[in-house]
């Protein structure tokens, strides 16, 4: 286009505009006669659902057009022709109580191609399909070089070589640089489009933020506060001097309207001061003996206040064997149970411990989490494990008593956060407890790790606490970024792993 570009606009089809958009189609659509809409179908589309039908500008003039409707798509198969999806050019197919958006036309006139337009129109669907809360975009996308083709390549080979760039398909090579996914071809589909041999592609555009209707009252939010409790060691005359502490954390994080807590490991360690003229091994085993106790306190706790509690950890005696375990005391009253999975040789020689065998994620009101303990985190294979389940946070209660140890599961904690595109949230203990045998001193710096794209912050970190000090750290994350991100971030960890060499999988 030779003349100077003063304004470009996207706004909405009118009747008025009908006898230009006329002469635009048969302008686009040069290699198929009679290629456009008359009148009154416009005028339908206009009545049926005006939001959909689009056009975009230049100087005044339509330059291009996007006509669509709404489906209910489970009425058709995919092996559908364009007749049928429009009910023989009718319409009727259209349902406002649909689920998909159909691309019913798209074009733009050829001496306006090379600006980007197509992109607009796009955008505009996909903008229109995530406020309708519509599940997908979904057309038959012509093929229109395929004529060329057709005596040596069958479509699904005239396919492949267009995505691997090894044939140019004008329209095809378009709709794939714009995130939509081939599904199946269509044979039949446009009566008279010869140039693609009367083949289409069903594409498809997922929209990630899609909710299904619901008709309960039950939501899961997806803009979550976490409250992570940097824990002081520090004496306590008796259990109930200690809850006043935990329901102290509680309560400061409540009011912030947080909807976790996050407890550190073995927080309730000075409890084993009592009983520290006994062996490490016994004195842990008396410790466990406060854990149910603790563990019905602190659901109490998270139905009172309102708030999702994991509690740190605790031993626990199982038979005779000895572990590491957490709950997720729930604020409906419910309450989950985790275990760790790996001890530190530590664990192993001065206390007994034993492994869990449990490895899983949690439903909640604010999606779907996985726990793991300390240690835990520095086993990748565990958090790839449980963000194939869905996990959308990472809770990593730690208890570290140099900052050697801290370095380890810190660095550990961030790298889980990019490879498995999840928020991971770290909690421990600061302070020393002179009186209890091989809980001296303790190292932390609790924090929130993000992925490292461009709707989070570059260094990877939401929020971090001051090394060393007794403290809350309150942060918000946002669960729908990480759709946002597992689809069309600048890499997809989750998405390009090597399937086809390598699986992860429980035993």
């Amino acid at each position: 286009m030779n003349e100077k570009i003063e304004n470009i606009e996207l706004t909405f089809l009118t009747i008025d505009d009908y006898q230009e958009l006329k002469a635009a189609m048969i302008n686009a659509y040069q290699t198929m006669p009679n290629a456009y809409w008359g009148e009154d179908h416009i005028q339908k589309l206009l009545d049926i659902f005006p939001e959909g039908q689009v056009v975009v500008k230049v100087n005044g003039l339509i330059a291009g057009c996007a006509l669509s409707i709404i489906l209910d798509y489970d009425q058709f198969e995919d092996q559908h022709t364009y007749k049928q999806i429009t009910g023989d050019y009718s319409f009727n197919t259209h349902t406002d109580e649909g689920d998909t958006l159909y691309g019913i036309d798209v074009f733009v006139k050829p001496e306006f191609r090379g600006l980007r337009l197509g992109r607009r129109l796009y955008d505009y669907r996909k903008e229109l399909c995530e406020k309708l809360n519509l599940k997908s975009i979904v057309f038959g996308g012509r093929i229109p070089n395929y004529h060329r083709y057709a005596e040596e390549l069958s479509p699904k080979e005239y396919i492949e070589k267009v995505k691997s760039r090894e044939i140019h398909d004008p329209v095809l090579n378009f709709q794939l640089s714009n995130d939509f996914h081939p599904i199946k071809v269509l044979k039949g589909y446009l009566e008279g489009d010869e140039g693609s041999k009367e083949y289409a592609v069903l594409l498809e555009w997922d929209n990630i933020y899609y909710e299904k209707p619901n008709t309960k009252a039950k939501t899961i939010k997806k803009e979550v506060r976490l409250g992570l409790i940097q824990w002081q060691m520090r004496p306590y005359r008796d259990v109930k001097d200690m809850m006043d502490q935990i329901e102290y954390f509680v309560d400061a994080v409540s009011g912030y309207k947080c909807d976790f807590a996050l407890f550190p490991e073995f927080f309730n360690a000075p409890l084993m001061a009592e009983y520290n003229h006994l062996s490490e091994a016994e004195a842990i085993r008396r410790l466990a003996r406060y854990t149910d106790a603790l563990v019905q306190e602190f659901s109490k706790l998270s139905i009172s206040y309102n708030i999702n509690i994991i509690t740190g950890s605790m031993p626990e005696v199982v038979g005779d064997n000895l572990f590491n375990v957490g709950y997720l005391c729930k604020r409906d009253g419910s309450i989950e149970r985790f275990e760790k999975l790996h001890v530190t040789p530590d664990e192993e020689r001065i206390w007994g411990m034993k492994g869990g065998n449990k490895l899983q994620t949690y439903d909640t009101d604010c999606g779907k989490i996985g726990i793991l303990i300390c240690y835990d985190v520095e086993f990748p294979e565990l958090s790839r494990l449980l963000a194939d389940e869905g996990m959308d946070i990472l809770f990593v209660p730690f208890l570290t008593d140099t900052q050697n140890g801290y370095s380890r599961v810190r660095y550990c904690a961030q790298a889980r956060a990019i490879e498995n595109e999840c928020y991971v949230a770290i909690a421990g203990s600061v302070g020393n407890l002179p009186k209890v045998h091989n809980m001296d001193i303790q190292y932390a710096q609790s924090m929130v790790f993000t992925p490292c794209d461009f709707p989070f912050p570059t260094n990877g970190i939401k929020s971090e606490a001051t090394p060393n000090t007794e403290m809350i750290l309150i942060a918000d994350v946002d669960v729908d970024l990480l759709n946002e991100l597992h689809n069309h971030g600048s890499v997809k960890n989750l998405k390009d792993r090597r399937t086809d060499l390598y699986e992860l999988r429980k035993k």
